[in-house]
C-alpha cells in the first residue's frame, strides 16, 4: 500500500502551530497523518507489550498469586480505558489534541522507564527462588517494591488513556472534511489507523513477548521504552506541518449542566406546546454555538424538559448576557462541573436540543452497559488464559511458544473476521435482511456477545480437560511441571473472543458514532475460603467454575441486551417520523 498525496490552498477552520491560517499544500495530509500513525503504533506496542505478558511477570518474578496478578492486569487495562475520558476532557477543554498527545506520551514513556528500571535494580523485586521445588516458599514483593510497580503501571495507564483519547481525532484533523478528496482520504486514514494498531499488537504479542521470556524483562521493557520515546520524537517533528483546530469544549460540561438545571427547574410547569420551548433556533446569532443537529421533543425522561422552559422575557435577558460570554470555555470535570453548573445555570441556558441530546445519551447507556461483561471475558485472554498456558505443553518441535504469545490467535482472529464480514457476511445479510448495511450496529453487537459465550464454554471445558490431565499424571500438587496436554487446546477461546471483538467493538463503535449527538473492565475475582476457584496453584483450583460463571452472566447479559436493543429506536428513524432531515455527520472515530 502507498500513501496518497494531498494538494490545495488555504484550509478553512484550521490553523498552524503559530495560530495562522494554513496552506493546504504545506500542511496536514498524509505526511502529517503518518507521523501520528507512528506514535499510535508505538502506543499499542507499549501497552500490549506490557499487558499481555504481565501476569507471568507478577507470578514468576514478583511472586504474587494468580488471583492477585489477574486483578492487577485487569485493573491496568480498565484504568487505561477509563482514563480515556479524562484525556478526552482535557483535550477538548484545556490543551487541545496536540498538546494532550505530546504530554501524555511523555507520561507513558516515564511509566515504562520506571518499569524498566525496576527490572534492572535487584532491590526493586523480590529475591529469586526455585518455583519447581514445591517445598520452597517464595517471598512475595514487598510494599515498596509493589509501590514502584504500581507507580510505573499507572503512569503508563495514564499516558495510554490521554494518548488514545486524542490520536485518532488529531489524525482526522489533518484532512479537510469540506473537501471531497480529503474527506475520502480521511476514511482511508481510519483503515490505516486500524492497520497500525494491529501491526503494533502483532509485534508486541510475538517479538516482544519472546524477548521478555528469553532475553529478560529488562531487555523487553527497555525496547518498549525506546519505542515510545522514538514515537514521541517523530510526533513532535511534525509540529510545523500539523493542522490545529480550536477547542470545542467537552460534552461532559453539557451533560452536567443539563442534570443540574433539571434539578433546579423541577417545579416549573411544562408548556402544552413543545414549540414554545427554548431551542437552538431561539439562540442569538452572536452566541458561539456548537454544531448541533436539531432534535425533536420526545416524552421520555420528561423531567429534563424543564430545562428548556423559558419565558420570552428571560430569553431576551439570556441573549443579552451571552453576547459577552462563551459557555464553551467553562472548565470543569463532570462532578465538579455539577457544582459550578448549579451556581451559573441561569446564565448558561439549556436548549431543547441540548436536553434531547442528553436524553439520547441516556437511551444509549443500556447498550453500553450490556457490553461490560464482554470486556470482562476479553480481559481473561491476558490473565487466566495465559496462566493456563504456562502449565501446558507449549512445544512445536524444539521451539517453545511463550505463553503470552497465544494472543497472536486473538489478534489474528480480529484481522480475519473483518474482511470475512465485509466480503462474505454483508452481501448475504443485504439479501436476507433487505438492509444495505448488511447487519445494523445493534445486530452486530449480539453476534460478538454470542461468540464470547461460546468462548467461555470452550474455556471451561478445556480447563476441565487440563485438570483431568494433571490428575492422571500426578501433577496436582506441582504447579510448575508441564502438563502433557497441548497448549493449542486453548486456541479456540482466543479465536472466538477475537472474532467476538470484531463484531462487538466495531458494532459498538458504529452505533455510538451514528447515534451520539453531533459535536459529543474489569471484574472482581470470585473465590471461596475452603476450595478457592482461583488459587496460586491452578491445578488445585476450580477455574472452570469461574468460566461457567462468565457463561451464565454473559447469557443473562445477552437477554438484557436484546430487550434494550428491541426498545431502542435509531435517531434517523425518530427524525424521519418528525419530518426532520438528518444532517451528514462528520467522520468521527475513537
Amino acid at each position: 500500500m502507498t500513501l496518497p498525496t494531498t494538494q490545495g490552498q488555504t484550509v478553512p477552520d484550521a490553523w498552524d502551530y503559530k495560530g495562522h491560517p494554513v496552506d493546504r499544500s504545506k500542511s496536514g495530509g498524509w505526511t502529517s497523518a503518518a507521523m501520528i500513525l507512528g506514535v499510535e503504533a508505538c502506543e499499542r506496542l507499549t501497552t500490549l507489550g506490557i499487558a499481555v505478558n504481565l501476569v507471568t511477570y507478577l507470578t514468576e518474578t514478583m511472586h504474587l498469586g494468580n488471583a492477585t496478578s489477574a486483578n492487577i492486569v485487569t485493573n491496568f487495562f480498565g484504568t487505561s480505558f477509563m482514563l480515556c475520558l479524562l484525556g478526552g476532557f482535557i483535550a477538548d477543554t484545556f490543551l487541545g489534541r496536540y498538546f494532550t498527545i505530546g504530554i501524555f506520551t511523555a507520561v507513558q514513556a516515564t511509566g515504562v522507564t520506571i518499569l524498566t528500571v525496576s527490572t534492572i535494580i535487584p532491590t526493586l523485586r523480590p529475591p529469586k527462588c526455585n518455583r519447581e521445588d514445591i517445598t520452597t516458599i517464595c517471598t512475595p514483593a514487598s510494599g515498596i517494591q509493589l509501590s514502584v510497580l504500581y507507580l510505573a503501571l499507572y503512569l503508563t495507564a495514564l499516558g495510554t488513556g490521554g494518548l488514545k483519547s486524542s490520536v485518532s481525532g488529531f489524525g482526522s484533523d489533518q484532512f479537510d472534511d469540506t473537501d471531497p478528496e480529503e474527506r475520502s482520504q480521511m476514511s482511508n486514514f481510519f483503515n490505516w489507523f486500524f492497520f497500525f494498531i494491529s501491526l503494533g499488537s502483532l509485534c508486541s504479542v510475538t517479538i516482544l513477548v519472546y524477548i521478555q521470556d528469553n532475553l529478560g524483562r529488562d531487555w523487553g521493557y527497555c525496547i518498549i521504552a525506546c519505542a515510545i520515546v522514538i514515537g514521541l520524537v517523530v510526533f513532535l517533528s511534525g509540529t510545523k506541518r500539523y493542522r490545529f483546530k480550536k477547542l470545542v469544549g467537552s460534552p461532559l460540561t453539557q451533560i452536567a449542566a443539563v442534570f443540574v438545571a433539571a434539578w433546579r427547574k423541577k417545579h416549573l410547569k411544562l408548556p402544552s406546546d413543545p414549540s414554545s420551548l427554548f431551542n437552538i433556533d431561539d439562540a442569538a446569532e452572536g452566541l458561539m454555538m456548537k454544531k448541533q443537529q436539531k432534535l425533536p421533543h420526545t416524552k421520555q425522561f420528561r423531567i429534563y424538559i424543564y430545562l428548556a422552559t423559558l419565558s420570552h422575557f428571560r430569553t431576551k435577558i439570556f441573549i443579552s448576557i451571552v453576547q459577552f460570554m462563551n459557555p464553551k470555555t467553562t472548565l470543569y470535570l463532570f462532578l465538579a462541573s455539577s457544582i459550578f453548573a448549579f451556581l451559573v445555570s441561569d446564565s448558561n441556558q439549556t436548549t431543547l436540543t441540548d436536553v434531547e441530546e442528553v436524553k439520547l445519551v441516556l437511551r444509549m447507556l443500556p447498550i453500553w452497559a450490556t457490553t461490560i461483561i464482554f470486556w470482562t471475558v476479553y480481559a481473561q485472554m491476558s490473565t487466566f488464559s495465559v496462566s493456563q498456558a504456562t502449565t501446558m505443553d507449549r512445544h512445536i518441535g524444539k521451539f517453545q511458544i511463550p505463553p503470552a504469545s497465544l494472543t497472536v490467535f486473538f489478534v489474528g482472529a480480529i484481522l480475519l473476521t473483518v474482511p470475512i464480514y465485509d466480503r462474505l457476511i454483508v452481501p448475504i445479510a443485504r439479501k436476507v435482511l433487505k438492509n444495505p448495511q448488511g447487519l445494523t450496529p445493534l445486530q452486530r453487537i449480539p453476534v460478538g456477545l454470542v461468540l464470547s459465550i461460546i468462548a467461555m464454554v470452550g474455556a471451561a471445558l478445556t480447563e476441565i480437560k487440563r485438570l483431568r490431565a494433571a490428575t492422571r499424571n500426578g501433577l496436582t500438587n506441582n504447579p510448575t511441571a508441564p502438563i502433557p496436554l497441548s497448549v493449542f487446546w486453548l486456541v479456540p477461546q482466543f479465536l472466538f473472543v477475537g472474532a467476538g471483538e470484531a463484531f462487538t467493538y466495531i458494532g459498538q463503535l458504529d452505533f455510538f458514532l451514528r447515534e451520539c449527538p453531533k459535536g459529543m473492565k474489569t471484574m472482581s475475582t470470585v473465590t471461596r475460603n475452603n476450595h478457592p476457584w482461583l488459587p496460586d496453584n491452578l491445578n488445585q483450583g476450580r477455574l472452570y467454575n469461574f468460566y461457567w460463571l462468565l457463561v451464565i452472566l454473559s447469557c443473562l447479559n445477552l437477554a438484557v441486551y436484546l430487550i434494550f436493543a428491541k426498545w431502542y429506536v435509531y435517531k434517523d428513524k425518530r427524525l424521519a417520523d418528525e419530518g426532520i432531515e438528518l444532517e451528514d455527520s462528520e467522520p468521527a472515530f475513537h
